[in-house]
Parts: structure tokens; C-alpha cells; sequence
């Protein structure tokens, strides 16, 4: 451990903090969010908060921005103590705050976006007039480029993140707090986001970034503090720790970074397609005939970047094939066809054939959100035999059953009547992988498994998923997320505009040989300076936690 880590989380300094938190306790109704956390930090510094799902990172940085009171404690803004009844009582204190799920109006323009709330005067020319020329001095400074009459809806997320900086830094924030802000952002996008951090640092602002990835508080951050189930467990200098020793304070345990499993045994084919092809409703061919095998007791990993079909692949297999779309092809499971259209495509009669689907999106398409834990469980399961007979479900079957999933698969909190909606992302998406997980498929359709997952629940699913596939069980697997493609699969397909550009095996894939494929290029045919060097493997690449 840091010599000058301590329990509670207190660095010791003479200086006033740009931001100190002292014994702040919330709870709401039985659940302790917070409890007596204590928290410096330093002006000028990018400070991380990590923790897992439900540990109480984001309300604790709520009550900073003043979206909740706390029950008890204290707040101190720069050495003087400030009670913060609400957003504006913490915007004219410097603090500014950029969500994971962006407060922004989507047709109006980014100028609109900036002084929305921040108007002067009943006129909105001259406060029009202003914030232009404000912005356009802040996106040279800050790298934060973006144009001021384009609207919202028409940019990018990453672009649209920019706009919630710029709204903060506008507002003249000193201290900006990001909640996951990686987590809708590509890899090109976030090493730019972290750019832009670094010159904001330089120019003396303090940031707190609250996120589950250790990679990325390694990379950025100069102290990090770590939460544990709503208490303030550490604080240290992020040069003298290491991710394991993070994520060991993080879960209460040793967490295994890397997937630890067998090499795959793999026996009869169990999914099998050929020239599968879907036409969408506006003409535009999404899939260019793919084909595709899987066998029992192998995981076939999708690699590729968002978009390129591995969305509509999943729906199709699912039963639902996007609507006004065209599909043709041929797929079978165990031996027998899998119906591409008509009253038997559809996700219950897949159930009936032996498959299991986690969706890429858990809130559309994996849960009811309005609906208790305990009926999401039996969510498509609902005629199964245990559940009950005939037209009435049994309650208490149902019940007693999603009572034993919350538990195995450690759901928090543990409470089968609180609403899907109620609890973490990482949580809700526990449910969903404990309701397919355990009707035991002959093939798991995955798709984006450990999507803003904190790093025990990784450990955690990525854990099952390998036990199904040791019990003889077929699993497509999808994620954006390369570092898990390469820990799960025992085959890798990559797919670019819609087709398979080739297969590789985990333990002979390069870094480079990847990025080729999934930027649709060849690498047989690939110009000899594009070429990655041959030791470049993944495998030995750290992996994403």
C-alpha cells in the first residue's frame, strides 16, 4: 500500500483544497448511499473516484453539484465552507458538471446549448452575441473545437460531450466533474477527451473523474479515491498503486484481471449461416452474406467497430429483424432451421429453439423498466413450467426465484421489488445475464455483455459466460470493447460494412492485423508500410478493466 494512503480517504496537505468533503452521510430510505465520507481535492489536479456499480460515486458528486442535500456533513469550496442547496448555488461557486447521459436540447444549436440558463437580460441577442465570441476563445484554448450553429442532434457524442465542457467552462467553472465520461466515447474520441482534460489541468482548473475503468485512472489522473459500498475506503497517489491493488480495494478482494479459462473443447456444430443478407427499410444493405459457425463449448467472438452489422446480426438471430428490412440466407440451430420471417420469427419461439439472448441494449430490449425486479426475471419466461400452469403465473414461484438469481448473481441492492429503473446499470445488467444465463441455451447471443459494468461484475459475468461455455454450450459473443473479444473468444470473426472480412485465433492475433480487418482492409494485400510488427500481440497487451 501508498505510504501515504489512508483509511477514509484523506491526503494530507497545508493548502486549501479546491474541494473537501467532510463526514457527508445520505441515505435513502433503507439504503446508505454515503456514508461519513471524507474527501480532499487538490486544486489544479485531475482526481479520480472509482468504485463499483451502486458504491455511491455518483451521488456523492450530486450532493457537490446540489441535485441532493445531505443528511450530515460538510462542504468546503476552496477552504470556506458552503452550504449547496442547489445546481446554481454550485455553478456560481466554480463547479460545473458533465453526466454520463448528456442535459442537452437536441434542436437547438450549440450556441443555444451554452447560454441556455445562463441568459442575460430578456434580450438573447447580446447573449448570443457574447457567448460566440466566448467560444470561439475557449475552443482554441482548450482544443474543444465544435460549431457553434450546427444542432445538437446532428454531432457526434463525442462532439456533443465538448458542448457540456464548454457549457461548464462558459459558466466559469474552476472544478468540473465528469461521470463516466468515457462511456459512450470511441477510443480516438477519448484519448482526444483526456487531451483536453491535460490543457485544463495545465491552466489550473481541478477535475474529478468518477469512472470504473483503471486504464483510464492509470492514464489521466495524479490521485485517486476509492469508494466501497457508499464508505470512502482509500485515497493514494495514482504513481504508487497499481490497477490490481484498485481493484482490490474496489471489491473487498483480489479481483482477476485477466480471464482465466481452459482451451476449448469444441464438438457438433450448433449455429450454422450462410449467405445471410438484410436489406433495411431505406434500400441500404446491411448485411453482405455472412456465414458463420459455432460449435458446442465455443465462444465465436464479433470484433469490429460500432455499426457494421454486428447490431443487426443479433436482432435478426434474436427474432426481431428491424422493421421494413428484407432478409434472406439460411441459418440453422442443432441442425434445424431458424426461421428468417414470418409468425415464427419472433424471441419466444428462439427460446423454444434452445437460445438465449442478452441484448446490446439492456433498457430497450432486456427489461421492462417500470417493472419490479422479480417480474423481469420471468421477463419471456413467463410460460415456463415452474412459473405456474394455464393462464395464472405463481407469484411466489416467480418470486422465490428471482430472490435466488439477485443472490448468485449478487444484484444491489438486493431487493426483488425495486424497479428496473431504480437500480445501477451494472445492476440492471446483472439481471438480464441471470435470467438468460440460467435457462441453461444451447446458444447465448451476447451482445456488449459488461457495457458500463464496474470491474467485480466483469469479473463476475465473464466468469459465467466461460462456464456455459465449459458445459458444452454455443455463445456469439459481440462488444466494441477488443480487450474483452480477445480475453472470451476462442475464435475471432471481424466484421467491416456488413461482412466478415476473416477469422483469426486469439493467441496468433496482432493489434495491427485487427485494426486492418475492422478498417476493412486486407491484410494479404495490404500495402507493406501498413503492416503491423509481428510481436505486436494482443495477448500481451494490458486488458481493460
Amino acid at each position: 500500500m501508498a505510504s501515504d494512503m489512508q483509511t477514509g480517504g484523506r491526503l494530507a496537505t497545508a493548502a486549501p483544497a479546491a474541494i473537501e468533503l467532510r463526514g457527508i452521510s445520505k441515505s435513502f430510505g433503507p439504503v446508505q448511499a454515503n456514508r461519513d465520507i471524507h474527501l480532499r481535492v487538490e486544486r489544479g489536479t485531475i482526481h479520480g473516484i472509482i468504485g463499483e456499480n451502486g458504491a455511491g460515486k455518483s451521488t456523492l458528486m450530486s450532493i457537490l453539484y446540489g441535485f441532493y442535500k445531505p443528511d450530515s456533513g460538510e462542504v468546503l469550496v476552496n477552504g470556506r465552507p458552503l452550504t449547496i442547496t442547489d445546481s446554481q448555488t454550485a455553478i456560481r461557486a466554480g463547479i460545473g458538471m458533465v453526466f454520463q447521459h448528456f442535459k442537452l436540447v437536441q434542436n437547438f444549436t450549440v450556441l443555444e446549448n451554452i447560454i441556455l440558463g445562463a441568459e442575460e437580460g430578456r434580450l438573447l441577442r447580446p447573449s448570443l452575441s457574447k457567448a460566440r465570441g466566448v467560444l470561439k476563445r475557449l475552443a482554441q484554448e482548450y482544443e474543444l473545437n465544435v460549431d457553434p450553429d450546427t444542432r445538437i442532434e446532428d454531432l457526434s457524442v463525442g462532439h456533443q460531450q465538448r458542448v457540456e465542457i464548454l457549457k461548464a467552462l462558459y459558466r466559469q467553472a474552476d472544478i468540473l466533474i465528469l461521470d463516466e465520461p468515457t462511456g459512450v466515447l470511441t477510443p480516438a474520441e477519448a484519448d482526444h477527451l483526456f487531451r483536453i482534460l491535460e490543457g485544463l489541468r495545465a491552466e489550473g482548473k481541478t477535475i474529478i473523474l468518477i469512472t470504473h475503468k483503471l486504464r483510464e485512472i492509470m492514464e489521466i489522473t495524479d490521485t485517486v479515491s476509492v469508494m466501497r459500498r457508499g464508505e470512502m475506503v482509500a485515497s493514494v497517489r495514482t504513481g504508487e498503486t497499481s490497477p490490481e491493488e484498485l481493484a482490490e480495494l474496489m471489491v473487498g478482494r483480489k479481483v482477476l484481471l485477466n480471464v482465466q479459462k481452459a482451451p476449448a473443447r469444441p464438438a457438433q456444430p450448433v449455429l450454422e449461416i450462410r449467405n445471410l443478407r438484410m436489406v433495411d427499410d431505406a434500400g441500404v444493405e446491411r448485411l453482405r452474406g455472412i456465414d458463420l459457425d459455432i460449435r458446442a463449448g465455443e465462444i465465436l467472438g464479433i470484433a469490429g467497430v460500432s455499426g457494421n452489422g454486428q447490431t443487426q446480426l443479433l436482432e435478426i438471430l434474436g427474432g426481431y429483424p428491424p422493421k421494413g428490412s428484407t432478409v434472406s440466407g439460411e441459418v440453422r440451430v442443432n441442425g434445424g432451421p431458424l426461421p428468417l420471417a414470418g409468425a415464427a420469427c419472433n424471441a419466444a419461439e428462439r427460446r423454444r429453439q434452445g437460445l438465449g439472448h442478452i441484448p446490446e441494449d439492456r433498457q430497450a430490449e432486456g427489461l421492462i423498466m417500470d417493472f419490479a425486479a422479480w417480474e423481469n426475471v420471468a421477463f419471456g419466461y413467463h410460460d415456463a413450467p415452474e412459473y405456474g400452469r394455464g393462464p395464472l403465473m405463481d407469484r411466489d414461484a416467480i418470486r422465490r426465484d428471482a430472490e435466488g438469481k439477485i443472490a448468485r448473481f449478487d444484484v444491489r441492492p438486493p431487493s426483488c421489488d425495486l424497479a428496473a429503473r431504480d437500480f445501477s446499470g451494472g445492476n440492471q445488467q446483472k439481471i438480464v445475464v441471470a435470467r438468460e444465463i440460467e435457462r441453461n441455451p444451447d446458444l447465448l447471443l451476447i451482445g456488449q455483455p459488461t457495457r458500463g459494468v464496474d470491474i467485480g461484475a466483469i469479473e463476475f459475468i465473464h466468469k459465467r459466460i466461460v462456464e456455459l461455455r465449459d458445459a458444452g454450450k454455443a455463445i456469439l459473443l459481440v462488444s466494441v470493447e477488443l480487450d474483452e473479444i480477445m480475453s472470451l473468444s476462442d475464435r475471432i470473426a471481424v466484421m467491416f460494412d456488413g461482412r466478415i472480412m476473416g477469422e483469426r485465433l486469439p493467441n496468433e492475433a496482432t493489434t495491427g492485423d485487427l485494426g486492418l480487418l475492422m478498417a476493412g482492409v486486407d491484410p494479404a494485400t495490404a500495402p507493406p508500410d501498413t503492416m503491423p510488427p509481428a510481436h505486436e500481440h494482443v495477448e500481451d497487451l494490458p486488458r481493460e478493466a
